[in-house]
Parts: structure tokens; sequence; C-alpha cells
């Protein structure tokens, strides 16, 4: 997992305008601040798909380029966002669980139509990433 940075924007009655300084033309849009994770998440999965892999600035160096620096005059944050690069091939693992938690995944992964194993890989993606 590598930590991508966002300049997250937004003008008075707009939604929030999220940039990456790393990636020229990966941009996106949030509605309101808690979708701000999914949407940058989406993001970042289409710019890789046709770009090279990239190995993100430091937060430091990031601060000091000039487009930067007026964002945040203008009042735009800087957000780490996480990012899980696509990686398809299945690995498969033991994991020791306490029972009461495994058969509540079990009953919810069932619910869901999901096996545990989309379920666990799911709500580890949400945790690491949101969204």
């Amino acid at each position: 997992m590598k930590y991508l940075t966002t300049i997250i924007h937004q003008d008075e009655g707009s939604s929030f305008g999220l940039t990456f300084p790393d990636l020229p033309g990966c941009f996106a849009a949030a509605d309101d601040w808690n979708g701000i994770s999914a949407a940058a998440t989406e993001a970042l999965d289409l710019w890789f798909e046709d770009m090279p892999d990239v190995e993100p600035a430091s937060l430091d160096d990031i601060r000091k380029r000039p487009e930067v620096i007026e964002a945040m005059a203008e009042g735009a944050v800087l957000m780490p966002v996480p990012y899980i690069p696509a990686d398809t091939a299945v690995e498969r693992v033991n994991i020791t669980i306490e029972r009461g938690l495994l058969r509540a995944i079990d009953e919810t992964a069932r619910g869901r139509g999901m096996t545990r194993s989309s379920f666990l890989a799911s709500a580890a993606r949400h945790e690491l990433v949101g969204g």
C-alpha cells in the first residue's frame, strides 16, 4: 500500500474537487466530505489502469510546489490517500479468529450473497482505504 497526496479544494456552493500533484490529469469530485475517500480511490484505480506506477513524492516536497502553495493559500487542504494497487492474484491464508465473530461474519456474508473470503477482503479494504 502506498499513500498519494491529494489537494482538496471547494468553491462555495460546489462539490469538493480532488487533484493529485504526483499524477497529472488525475482528478475526482465528491459531493460531501464523507465521499472524498471513495472518490479518490476510484480516481486512482482509473488512473493506474492506463498509467505506469509512480513513486509518490514526500509530503514535504509536495508542500514546496508553487501550485500547491497557491492552492493552500486559497483554502485547499492536503490529504494522504491510501492506495492498494490492483493485484487480482488470489492467495490462500490461514487466520485465527474468535468463533462468535466468525459466525457473525459467515451469517452477514451469506445474507449479502458473499463468500467468507470476499466479505473479509471487502471489510479489510474498507478499513484500509475507507469508502
